[in-house]
């Protein structure tokens, strides 16, 4: 073989595999050499299209691939919170995200299930291998990966790291955090308004910073909107090992310890332990505020829907669309980039037509809010 004409036909050929899309991925070919407006992707997945079961299946946890051409152009990667996919709520609404990013952008996209009492060094393995296959961006689903976000995003840093409800400083990580006390404000003045017990429930997954954020701005809504309205809170466990997100039979064990407790609306910031609360609020009568996603839209969770009046969104699946957009734009996002009421990406459902109906409800909903964009009523986070 005349290894002379090899090496065009060989350039040539990986030109034309790298620049299906010039425009998005390369630049001029300047000395031989493929000068690209980014990393290619194509690249970094040399090691290995297997490789990701291999790694999942050495964290202890399972993993998902797919695309729509069937190629090696490799995307956007996920690696779920406790509870992980199928929870009806924050998980989900990251796997939405995906799901659009790999509709619109056509790549290989994948996303990683956690386990039961995974260690940060499982947590670390796992992002590492999404990174070393050449998956841009990476996103951690939770706080609980920031420690191994900040380990990882440092060795990769033509990666595009994301995290969902942390800060992690680092210039290739974008840390996609919301205001969940402002959502969680308004989910109080629900709960005052719709009591008629006088009675309110609040159910925290883990005592941690991140759900203390929910049960301030829930508390502070009931008591601004009537004083004379009780909280009754309650955290389910102190770490999140030991199920508190992951865990409905607590869930619902809690919620029906406040509904003896005459409680009749409860509030659940729970993750997947939050489907308990509201079997337990349907199968008592009482109502359920939902938390992270339209909860009355779930399918898993149809046949309580009218139990749950609204729910706390924050808009998690646009968080990590918009992160995966502007990486194919050439433009990561890198920062804190925050979600609140202003923005519109944390609020209140109205999928609920006994909430979306109720006019005073919705004046009393729509004052609160705009006090809080302008600036009048300042929102505790714990």
């Amino acid at each position: 073989m005349d290894n002379g004409a090899a090496q065009p036909r060989s350039q040539e050929f990986l030109r034309a595999l790298l620049c299906a899309e010039p425009s998005a991925r390369c630049g001029a070919l300047e000395n031989g050499e493929l000068q690209m407006r980014r990393t290619s992707r194509l690249i970094r997945v040399a090691v290995g299209v297997a490789s990701l079961a291999l790694a999942a299946t050495a964290c202890g946890g399972t993993s998902g691939e797919s695309g729509d051409d069937g190629g090696d152009d490799k995307g956007l990667a996920i690696a779920y919170d406790v509870g992980g996919k199928g929870d009806q709520s924050f998980n989900d609404a990251a796997y939405a995200g995906l799901e659009r990013a790999k509709k619109e952008f056509g790549y290989t996209t994948a996303d990683i299930e956690p386990t039961d009492g995974e260690t940060d060094a499982d947590k670390e393995q796992r992002l590492t291998s999404l990174a070393k296959q050449g998956y841009d961006p990476v996103i951690g689903v939770g706080f609980a990966y920031g420690p191994a976000m900040k380990a990882v995003a440092a060795k990769y840093p033509d990666t595009t790291f994301g995290i969902v409800d942390s800060v992690v400083e680092g210039k290739n990580v974008a840390s996609l955090v919301f205001a969940e006390n402002e959502a969680s404000y308004l989910a109080g003045v629900v709960a005052a308004k719709a009591t008629k017990s006088k009675t309110v429930g609040f159910v925290g997954g883990v005592d941690v910073p991140l759900i203390h954020k929910f049960q301030a701005g829930y508390e502070q809504g009931v008591k601004d909107t009537d004083p004379k309205v009780k909280v009754v809170s309650q955290y389910l466990t102190q770490t999140a090992e030991e199920g508190g997100f992951s865990s409905p039979d607590k869930g619902k064990t809690a919620a029906e310890g406040q509904i003896e407790k005459k409680a009749d609306v409860v509030y659940a910031a729970a993750g997947l332990s939050g489907q308990g609360v509201i079997e337990a609020a349907a199968a008592n009568k009482v109502w359920a505020i939902g938390v992270d996603s339209d909860q009355y839209k779930q399918e898993a969770l149809a046949k309580y829907k009218d139990s749950i009046l609204t729910s706390a969104t924050k808009d998690v699946a646009k968080a990590v669309y918009s992160l995966a957009k502007s990486v194919e734009d050439g433009k990561p996002e890198t920062g804190i980039v925050r979600g609140d009421l202003k923005s519109g990406e944390v609020g209140l459902s109205d999928s609920n037509p006994k909430f979306a109906d109720d006019a005073e409800l919705q004046a009393a909903i729509k004052s609160a809010k705009e006090k809080i964009i302008s600036g009048e009523i300042k929102v505790k986070s714990s």
